[in-house]
């Protein structure tokens, strides 16, 4: 049996490496031109190019995005950027616009056209539209139930792939004008300013907001599994590297246990604990069991307070030192959590912390400064491993 495909976002070219080493099956991305996250650090044609060598050295495959809402003025050169980046090396277009549909699969019929969720997608007659564009997967819209999801499957062909992590948009997907609206700033062409996570006094005095709850579907992998979708899709091009290695690494540890048949309910708790840790935001699977409601939204008095889990990226692992960039305050005394790419864990307890000096020291206080722990590891320390509090001896 084929596994589903993990895909994450990567807003660069490190992202984009951690992301696959904790277990993506792919990536989307965003080029400097045509996408939709223009605050992102974005690709250039020579990242691309590096990131595609990357990807296929481990087997997995690179999404490149070409999905805004294009103008007149867009179209000038997009045929030699998509020549372009096609000579880079991707596997994979994220496109809305029908023409430039046409012409990728008239010119590059080896590179697969994903339909955006850009498109709205929502019915299974507009898959079968699309289908005989030759579009290779949609991309359905967030608001989908499982039984609206099992339906466009059974009465289509291409496969189909679902968001199951990460901000979710206010406006139905793909038809948000409230960022042009209210800040002149066009979401579909890549300049969203969230205007849906802004306060708003109301005639009352009361402060408003009208944000949704960012989604989480671990629970229901499953269900996405054996309804027959194709890729699974986070949500997160902007997030950081410690978001990303978490997020990414516990869905695959979750597939990989639903497939082998590991998978419990007393992992699951462990699992959902990590993914609802790692972000400041609280989650909801919105539409997928029931119609979503009031408590899937946010409309006041809303706290997004950081809680710094994340402590550190390891740089090497010598004769029991552990360096690290640090990445938040921790102390002597803490328990802390190692973790690897490959799946490793080790909790352990800071007993000896030293400076870049060498010098022994209470408390690790200096972001980006480089500190030495002394432990204990059993495993090996691949590239991108990181460690996170696991309590705090001061609670």
């Amino acid at each position: 049996m084929k596994k589903i495909e993990l895909l994450s976002p990567a807003g660069d070219l490190e992202r984009l490496k951690v992301t696959l080493l904790y277990g993506a099956d792919a990536v989307f991305i965003g080029g400097e031109k045509y996408s939709l996250r223009a605050n992102a650090t974005n690709f250039s044609l020579e990242d691309i190019r590096l990131g595609c060598r990357f990807a296929h050295q481990l087997g997995k495959k690179v999404h490149l995005t070409l999905n805004i809402v294009f103008h007149n003025e867009d179209m000038d050169d997009v045929y030699d950027y998509i020549r372009d980046v096609v000579e880079c090396g991707i596997d994979a277009f994220i496109v809305s616009d029908p023409s430039i549909i046409s012409h990728i699969k008239k010119n590059f019929p080896k590179v697969e056209v994903h339909l955006s969720t850009q498109n709205s997608t929502s019915n299974y007659m507009a898959v079968q539209y699309f289908e005989g564009e030759g579009v290779d997967r949609v991309v359905l819209a967030r608001e989908l139930s499982k039984k609206q999801i099992e339906e466009i499957i059974a009465k289509t062909k291409c496969d189909i792939e679902v968001f199951i992590h990460g901000a979710m948009c206010t406006c139905f997907s793909g038809r948000c004008a409230l960022s042009n609206y209210v800040t002149n700033r066009d979401a579909n062409r890549g300049g969203c300013a969230q205007v849906c996570r802004f306060s708003f006094q109301t005639e009352h005095e009361k402060e408003f907001t009208m944000a949704l709850k960012d989604m989480n579907m671990a629970e229901y992998i499953g269900d996405l599994i054996s309804i027959g979708v194709r890729s699974l899709k986070v949500e997160g091009r902007m997030r950081s590297l410690y978001y990303l290695a978490t997020v990414i690494g516990t869905y695959r540890e979750i597939i990989d246990g639903y497939y082998d048949g590991s998978l419990t309910s007393d992992k699951m708790k462990i699992y959902q604990e990590r993914l609802d840790r790692v972000a400041n935001r609280e989650t909801s699977s919105h539409y997928f069991m029931r119609e979503a409601n009031y408590t899937d939204q946010y409309y006041s008095g809303r706290s997004e307070v950081s809680n710094q889990d994340y402590l550190g990226q390891v740089i090497s692992y010598e004769d029991s030192l552990l360096k690290f960039y640090e990445r938040n305050y921790f102390e002597v005394g803490d328990t802390v959590e190692l973790f690897t790419p490959d799946g490793n864990r080790q909790v352990f307890l800071v007993e000896k912390l030293y400076d870049e000096d060498f010098q022994l020291v209470d408390v690790a206080r200096h972001p980006d400064n480089i500190y030495y722990l002394e432990c204990d590891i059993s495993f090996p320390i691949d590239e991108y491993s990181m460690i996170k509090i696991v309590e705090r001896h001061n609670g």
